[in-house]
Formats: C-alpha cells, sequence, structure tokens
C-alpha cells in the first residue's frame, strides 16, 4: 500500500481518447516526507509515518523539532499514518511523490467533508414533512419523540435537527486517471469529499473491497 496527503484544488474534465468527457478533482499531492517508522518491537505494530507541506518557523514548538530532526526533515504542518503492505520498506526522510502512483490505479481517498451547519430534521434525516393544509402545526417539525406514559422519555441516538456535515469521510476505489508528475497533481475520477484546499489522505485501494 501506498500512501500520500494532499490538497483539493477542484474540479474539471478532460476528454478520454475516445472522445469522452470525464469529470476529475484534481489533487495537489505531496511530495510527502517518512517522518517516523514504527516497528513491532517498540510499537507492536509496523506502521509509517508522513509529513506535508513545512510549517513556519514562528509557528514551531520545540517537542515537533526534536521529532523531526530525528528524521533530516524539515518540521511539517500535517502527518498521518498508514499500514504498508507486507514486504515493503521505507526509510526516514524518504520522500514519496506522485511518480510512486501509476494511472489506472484505484484510490481510497478520506477526507473531511463540507459544513451545513445546523440543519432541520428533513434535510438531516430526509423525515417526510406534515400536512401541509391550512392549520397543520407540523409542516416541517419533527413528530412525537416520546409516548405519554411509556417510555415517557427520548431515546439516546434519536434523529433530529442538529450540526450536518464536517465528517470524516472514505471513498473507496476511484479511479486515479492522470498523473503530472512535475506540478504533483492527480486527477481522479469523480468527486472527493471536502471544500477545495481540504487535506486527503490518499492510499492505494485494499484488494477485494
Amino acid at each position: 500500500m501506498k500512501a500520500i496527503l494532499g490538497k483539493k484544488l477542484g474540479m474539471t474534465q478532460i476528454f478520454s481518447e475516445a472522445g469522452e468527457v470525464i469529470p476529475v478533482t484534481v489533487i495537489e499531492a505531496g511530495p510527502v516526507a517518512v517522518t517516523q517508522i514504527k516497528t513491532v518491537e517498540t510499537d507492536g505494530y509496523y506502521g509509517v509515518q508522513i509529513g506535508f507541506e513545512d510549517k513556519k518557523e514562528s509557528r514551531q514548538i520545540k517537542p515537533e523539532k526534536g521529532h523531526f530532526e530525528k528524521a533530516g526533515v524539515p518540521v511539517k504542518k500535517h502527518v498521518a499514518e498508514f499500514r504498508p503492505e507486507e514486504g515493503e520498506s521505507y526509510e526516514l526522510g524518504q520522500l514519496i511523490t506522485v511518480a510512486d502512483f501509476e494511472e489506472g490505479q484505484k484510490l481510497d481517498i478520506t477526507g473531511t467533508s463540507k459544513g451545513k451547519g445546523t440543519q432541520g430534521n428533513i434535510k438531516r434525516n430526509h423525515h417526510r414533512r406534515g400536512p401541509m393544509s391550512h392549520g397543520s402545526k407540523h409542516k416541517r417539525l419533527p413528530g412525537g419523540l416520546a409516548a405519554a406514559t411509556y417510555p415517557s422519555r427520548v431515546f439516546k441516538g434519536n434523529e433530529g435537527p442538529g450540526r450536518t456535515g464536517r465528517d470524516t469521510v472514505t471513498m473507496q476505489n476511484l479511479v486515479l486517471v492522470k498523473v503530472i508528475a512535475d506540478r504533483n497533481l492527480m486527477l481522479v475520477k469523480g468527486a472527493v469529499p471536502g471544500n477545495k484546499g481540504g487535506l486527503l489522505k490518499i492510499r492505494t485501494a485494499v484488494k477485494g473491497q
């Protein structure tokens, strides 16, 4: 499994050799540096931590500086961890770029979905509305949430109005249509979670999904 971090730049469309229109998301991915390698002996499992985008010196703190000095790389703004497949090996300070990915590969992409703020029960949970006739007091309000005598309370987890969006979302098996290595760009078929400029974790799809 390969992994990289990137930023969502927006969506556009390209044309295939057959003249078909392909909607794609443009992602500026990497380069990322390997900042830590976790081993079974010290951490109980094998994992690789990667860092993306240099952090301003004025915003660095001493513990961060010590952590990244061990890897011999500048302090990074974003870090993430992934589990390599058996047989894969990495070294501290190693760079991972979009050139390590192949066109046609399937990717799993994780991001933070767009925030919608506080929404009513209809938009948030797709509930039905009430009667729209004159005098109706329940056009878009939730119905009864608890019975009068039993259970006489609202069950935990009951769907109602509330915050919508800003969730961690993973989209699986997205096709990598094109790699532009000299500009650190990946063109991925379809939409990916989040706003423009949002951070994305990109990894090769797990087989069998």
